[in-house]
């Protein structure tokens, strides 16, 4: 039997990730997942079941008004789910049908939470307010995977069109981005005295900052994606109280439809160069008389 390192583990992560999932999580799922590979026959199957079963129990404490044993619980499900897809790509053991479980189980995991929290919430105040933070936030989980799968199905698309008229992706390597900057940058210079772009100028240095920080710990530009969002509704508000539970989601899913409209905004800009070819016009037809 193989004996696997920590970065044998490391190297199964995703090339890019949330920042959550960077800092705060995969710190520790990459160890426990280091024992699990090597000291365990636990399949990814049997974590994506144990990590809905831990959802299960947020759900349940939320719907008691445990709000900090919730905030544990998930945080705790959402770690060993991260597992599941370390030990597959790990061992080679995972499935098409693995992959199914893992994204329906997410999905059970945080529709029951949603409700368990509003639940909880209503019977100890009465305030509506709760009933429709849990519709809130299912809505807004749902569109966004419901958007997600369609872009990506639009996305494929213009690259058959793209495809088909012989036109191909040039991928963009970072030297390149460096020296768009590098220009930009000059050209502000340059015009400062006439043109204050003081704030575009900022923003560039910070990105150029930025940039290969994020690249180097593989972390995605998305400042509120999916899983941030999630961790702000159920771990960081429950753990910060009751008081912050409205407040702290409400500024949450206003991010993440900022986020989703940015996404959005750029699938528009990438199917503007694939719009249909105009089929040339018919000749007329000259009816006998």
């Amino acid at each position: 039997m193989r004996v696997y390192s920590l970065d044998d583990v490391r190297a199964t992560c995703k090339q890019k990730d949330s920042w959550w999932t960077v800092f705060l999580v995969d710190p520790v799922a990459c160890r426990l997942a280091l024992v699990v590979a090597n000291r365990t026959d636990v399949t990814p199957n049997g974590l994506t079941g144990l990590s809905l079963v831990l959802g299960t129990g947020a759900a349940v404490a939320f719907a008691a008004g445990r709000l900090a044993a919730g905030a544990a619980l998930f945080y705790l499900s959402f770690l060993v789910d991260c597992m599941d897809g370390k030990i597959a790509r790990l061992k080679g053991t995972g499935t098409p049908f693995g992959l199914w479980v893992d994204f329906v189980g997410d999905r059970i995991r945080e529709v029951c939470c949603a409700a368990g929290l509003a639940f909880g919430q209503y019977a100890a105040t009465g305030e509506v307010a709760y009933i429709l933070l849990g519709a809130g936030v299912t809505v807004l989980d749902l569109f966004r995977y419901v958007n997600a799968a369609q872009m990506r199905r639009v996305r494929e698309v213009v690259r058959e069109i793209r495809e088909s008229r012989g036109e191909g992706e040039a991928p963009v390597a970072r030297a390149e981005i460096t020296a768009v900057l590098d220009e930009a940058g000059s050209l502000i210079g340059r015009s400062s005295a006439r043109r204050p772009y003081r704030g575009a100028r900022r923003a560039i240095g910070r990105y150029r900052l930025i940039g290969p920080f994020l690249a180097r710990y593989r972390v995605r530009t998305h400042l509120m994606s999916g899983i941030e969002f999630h961790a702000a509704v159920f771990v960081v508000a429950p753990l910060l109280g009751s008081w912050a539970l409205l407040p702290v989601s409400a500024a949450a899913g206003g991010m993440l439809l900022l986020n989703e409209a940015y996404l959005i905004c750029r699938l528009w800009r990438f199917t503007r160069t694939a719009a249909p070819a105009v089929p040339a016009p018919r000749k007329p037809q000259h009816l006998p008389v």
